[in-house]
């Protein structure tokens, strides 16, 4: 008979906690006393709202010069200032790849605590393994465990997590993080065009910009209703590429104020616009506020990839759009890096941080 684990390795891990202690409710750090309900469609009449879908081919029909390309991207631009997100499908990345990778996020998270508690996240620190980030000691916990770390620029790595993972982990990881990349650049530099902002400015921005990955565990919960698997936020990024690991589902976005549950198409990414393209866009774009809820019954296990200016490339209003479209700015500029340190410094909470960037020509005056 295996002896018990620590108390403070079950503590670094919600995971081990609900496999080893046969909870009957959540403990009470994880409880979330305010938690606003999920849109339920009432009758056939009504049916559940869904998020935009978007062919990949119809998007490179644009790079191709295409008859309707002007329509491909006012389609573009409408789901993003509309919605602020969509399913990517016909995507282009191997297939093969994107199902290696899956398998070995699980095998991850199937590792003994011992293993994990390697890159466990240090006081102070926002990269490694754990749950949330404590702001303050009454702050409440997400029904998570959480893998998150830079990936680009690469001397930002730390040597202690992705070097340092089991090498199929690794291997795998680097070629998903080529192929993402790829992806994502060519994404921006499409949405960059549908607001008319110049292809150059989103290349000198985003190519090879500050990257990273999250790998997020949510465990089965005896009582779901009472707990948040993710703070409702928006992210604080240029775009987020979310992968859905295994089937069971839990993202819901906030739309026109009510919470709607996302069900994924097979073999689709996720692409979320964050608060710097709403920035850059000088608000044409709408970041999405999401959340994660979990499940009574199974795990549910997702993967993320945000995609950042460079961490010295001024974050605000695109300097070519302002100049095309002879608007005001409507949100201040920040250096990547401290938009970043201001960002971790709070907890997650909605879209107050986007609001803090945005400029009150009403208080300021004709600035």
């Amino acid at each position: 008979m295996s002896s018990p684990q620590p108390l403070s390795q079950i503590h670094g891990s919600l995971q081990e906690l609900v496999k080893t202690i046969k909870l009957d409710v959540p403990p009470q750090r994880y409880i979330q006393e305010h938690r606003e309900p999920t849109f339920v469609s009432t009758s056939a009449n009504s049916p559940l709202p869904s998020i935009p879908v978007i062919d990949m081919n119809d998007l490179m029909s644009i790079l191709a010069g295409s008859d309707n390309m002007d329509h491909q991207l006012q389609n573009l631009r409408y789901v993003c200032h509309e919605w602020g997100i969509f399913q990517l499908v016909n995507h282009g990345v191997d297939k093969l790849l994107v199902e290696k990778m899956k398998e070995e996020v699980r095998k991850f998270f199937d590792m003994s605590v011992e293993e994990k508690l390697r890159y466990k996240l240090m006081a102070g620190d926002y990269q490694g393994y754990g749950q949330t980030i404590l702001h303050t000691q009454d702050q409440k916990v997400d029904w998570a465990d959480r893998f998150y770390m830079i990936t680009n620029p690469v001397h930002r790595r730390k040597s202690n997590l992705l070097p340092d993972f089991p090498p199929r982990l690794r291997d795998t990881m680097e070629k998903y993080l080529q192929e993402m990349q790829k992806l994502a650049m060519t994404l921006f530099g499409l949405m960059g065009q549908a607001v008319d902002i110049d292809k150059k400015e989103m290349i000198d921005v985003f190519d090879d910009g500050m990257q990273s990955i999250r790998m997020t565990y949510y465990p089965p919960c005896p009582q779901p209703d009472l707990v948040i698997g993710l703070t409702p936020h928006s992210d604080a990024a240029g775009i987020t590429i979310l992968l859905q690991v295994n089937d069971v589902e839990g993202l819901q976005v906030k739309k026109d104020g009510v919470w709607i549950p996302v069900s994924f198409l097979p073999d689709a990414l996720i692409v979320n616009v964050g608060d710097i393209l709403e920035i850059m866009s000088n608000g044409v774009y709408n970041s999405i506020e999401h959340r994660a809820t979990v499940n009574e019954t199974k795990e549910r296990i997702s993967l993320a990839m945000f995609f950042n200016p460079k961490l010295e490339a001024d974050v605000g209003p695109a300097k070519s759009l302002l100049r095309n479209t002879g608007d005001p700015p409507l949100y201040k500029t920040l250096v990547m890096e401290q938009y970043l340190k201001d960002f971790f410094s709070r907890k997650l909470n909605g879209k107050t941080f986007l609001e803090k960037m945005k400029i009150r020509y009403d208080e300021v005056g004709d600035a």
